[in-house]
């Protein structure tokens, strides 16, 4: 969560736009997930989310240099 936050302010600061899209890797699928027979015991909640970072094609270029 840490490094999105800087990744975004990197692109705002850059004036370039963004979109992120969350995922909770430990939410239940269709068929069931280990979660549901053994809770988030254990689970490092650092890892729990997944974050995806899109920018406009002619920014991506930019955006990569930037946040490297």
């Amino acid at each position: 969560m840490k490094k999105q936050s800087e990744i975004r302010e990197i692109l705002s600061a850059n004036n370039i736009e963004y979109v992120v899209k969350t995922t909770n890797l430990q939410s239940a699928t269709v068929v069931g997930s280990q979660r549901a027979y053994t809770g988030n015991y254990g689970i490092n909640q650092d890892y729990s989310y997944e974050y995806k970072i899109y920018v406009r094609k002619k920014d991506f270029d930019k955006a990569v240099c930037l946040i490297n």
